[in-house]
């Protein structure tokens, strides 16, 4: 049996590959190479796959990691274990943003298998690298719920997050979404749609959140394709940043013994101070020493 961290050097390589999001030219030689040499390739679904399998000549065989199957993750990690190369993949970019796999992996490295990424596409990169927003922090919620009570519901839990927001959408949901965050956001966020990124169609339209509401409620176009939609963080509105000078003594004090997140969230209990205020005011202090 292999100890807790140690590799099982008798076992194959599970390599963990992105392949393209629309732009088939967009998958690495090294993905390729991959692709070809391992002895089997698990894929979020296999009839999708398969033709990108067949567009660059890969014969390597294919089978299903379906998320309904996580107990049947045994059956990679014994080709694994028998000394087999196996690739995971998923539908469209980088496995595990959005998609399953993570239990495989998860498998994979209790049993000492060696996990190798191969990175390349990736939707909420290639999106926030365009957006025009802060991309030195930013926080990933994947796909919102589908009904509106619960969508609003995590909505209000971001609401005041200082940091870029990013989130994942269902074409049929699109105008919903926006309509929910301009309601708990307000209409001057600045926000962006990005759609069908690397496609014959691709659109990035970047907007106040009630005018970008309004450009896909009037075109039925912009609700159809896969969505990415990126929402300016929180700033501290002109009217509450001011903050008092005993809060200020509190939240220094604390920033000296323990991180950002944990200062503004123990000077805003003893002070009564709003913490995400705090938050913001600690970080803009960071960032100008």
């Amino acid at each position: 049996m292999t100890a807790p961290g140690a590799l099982n050097s008798a076992a194959g390589s599970l390599y963990v590959v992105a392949t393209p999001i629309g732009n088939l030219d967009d998958i690495s030689a090294r993905a390729l190479k991959i692709l070809r040499d391992v002895a089997l390739i698990a894929a979020e679904d296999t009839r999708h796959s398969q033709r990108l399998m067949q567009h660059f000549g890969i014969p390597t065989p294919l089978a299903a990691c379906h998320e309904h199957e996580r107990d049947e993750g045994s059956r990679f990690i014994t080709r694994l274990l028998a000394g087999d190369d196996v690739a995971l993949i998923s539908d469209a970019g980088t496995p595990l943003i959005s998609d399953p796999g993570y239990h495989l992996v998860r498998q994979a490295r209790a049993a000492g298998i060696n996990v190798v990424p191969v990175p390349g596409a990736c939707a909420l990169v290639a999106a926030l690298s365009a957006a025009g927003l802060p991309s030195d922090r930013f926080i990933f919620e994947g796909f919102l719920p589908a009904k509106a009570v619960g969508r609003r519901a995590r909505l209000e839990l971001v609401k005041e997050e200082p940091r870029t927001l990013i989130f994942y959408e269902a074409p049929h949901r699109i105008l919903e979404c926006l309509q929910d965050m301009e309601l708990v956001f307000g209409p001057e966020r600045p926000a962006l749609l990005a759609r069908e990124l690397t496609k014959t169609f691709e659109t990035l339209k970047g907007l106040p959140l009630g005018e970008l509401r309004q450009f896909v409620e009037s075109d039925s176009n912009q609700q159809r394709g896969e969505c990415v939609v990126l929402v300016a963080g929180w700033t501290v509105p002109e009217s509450e940043d001011a903050v008092s000078s005993e809060a200020m003594r509190v939240l220094n004090l604390l920033l000296e013994e323990m991180p950002l997140k944990r200062a503004a969230a123990l000077a805003a209990q003893i002070t009564g101070e709003r913490k995400n205020v705090l938050y913001q005011v600690a970080l803009d202090k960071q960032k100008g020493e």
